[in-house]
């Protein structure tokens, strides 16, 4: 089993351990120390680490999990490159152009792999969508249409950043993977939007190549009585359409005569398993790289950067 350093010991970590245990040599790292304790004593682990800087001190150590604040993503996700271990950072990435250009100056096929755990890549109701497509079964792809507008409290460094940023970068990371290609443009606008606060409302519109189109609307303070579950989204081809559930618990096509109920999957609806798998499997294999890597987290970071350029000059 690899040694494993999780840094960052929240609800998000949570998930990641979960995951990972007796699967891997586990150590913790966390600004609160007693969080770190408890979860090795949930979780099991090998140990309990004060600092990151002593995490990436292990010689044992083959990667690093970060479930931390994405505020210091960037200075972690550096120093652990340099370190010479691998990376599986939580979306966002980062917070700025900048920090991806700093990311990918370390980035190279001399170091190990940086992979970001945006699980949406993973999910069944992706696969089910590009098969179908792929198959054609909607003609050509003409429109992509994407909600979840729901309330959401912003708490603790979520507060600090923009819901398209923090939450609706998912369903960029979505809408990019149906095409397989960075945007021709990508704009926004922001309803309701308070001056000097970040925004928690957003419809940002994006066109591809062939001149294709989506919007995604996305919101964090948007009443729902069911937490933004049965809430729909489409894609619209030359001959029928996909209408799913936006969290990817059932998809139905209608083409022609042709109309089909789906229920994706269940077991790992929102793509958690199949990405530790993939983290993992990139660990025995150095010469495989994750399905979620640096430049796919790039291109969708690129998109929302793009899209606030508009609050830039609001």
């Amino acid at each position: 089993m690899k040694h494993i350093g999780l840094a960052g010991c929240g609800r998000i970590g949570r998930l990641h351990a979960r995951n990972l245990a007796k699967r891997a040599h586990l150590y913790y790292c966390s600004r609160s120390r007693p969080s770190a304790e408890c979860f090795q004593q949930e979780f099991g682990g090998t140990g309990v680490v004060g600092a990151f800087e002593d995490l990436l001190a292990l010689p044992q150590l083959d990667a690093v999990v970060l479930a931390s604040p994405p505020q210091v993503h960037a200075q972690q996700v550096i120093a652990a490159l340099q370190a010479n271990k691998a990376v599986l950072a939580e979306k966002p990435l980062c917070l700025s152009p900048e920090e991806v250009a700093a990311i990918a100056r370390v980035v190279s096929p001399g170091r190990p792999f940086l992979m970001v755990a945006e699980n949406y890549y993973y999910k069944p109701s992706l696969r089910l969508c590009r098969e179908l497509i792929g198959a054609g079964a909607i003609g050509q792809l003409r429109s992509v249409e994407v909600k979840k507008c729901f309330g959401q409290e912003a708490a603790g460094w979520k507060s600090q950043c923009g819901a398209l940023l923090e939450g609706g970068i998912h369903f960029v990371a979505l809408i990019d993977a149906l095409f397989d290609a960075t945007p021709l443009s990508a704009e926004a606008e922001f309803p309701g939007r308070q001056p000097g606060l970040p925004e928690r409302h957003s419809i940002t519109r994006l066109s591809y190549p062939g001149d294709v189109r989506a919007t995604l609307h996305y919101a964090w303070n948007q009443p729902s009585l069911t937490r933004g579950l049965f809430q729909h989204s489409q894609l619209r081809g030359t001959q029928g359409r996909i209408i799913f559930e936006s969290n990817g618990l059932y998809a139905w096509l209608s083409a022609g005569n042709r109309n089909k109920l789906y229920f994706p999957g269940f077991a790992d609806l929102m793509g958690y398993r199949a990405m530790t798998e993939d983290f993992l499997a990139c660990l025995e294999d150095p010469a495989r790289r994750p399905s979620s890597d640096f430049e796919k987290a790039k291109r969708d970071l690129g998109v929302v950067f793009r899209a606030y350029e508009g609050l830039q000059n609001s």
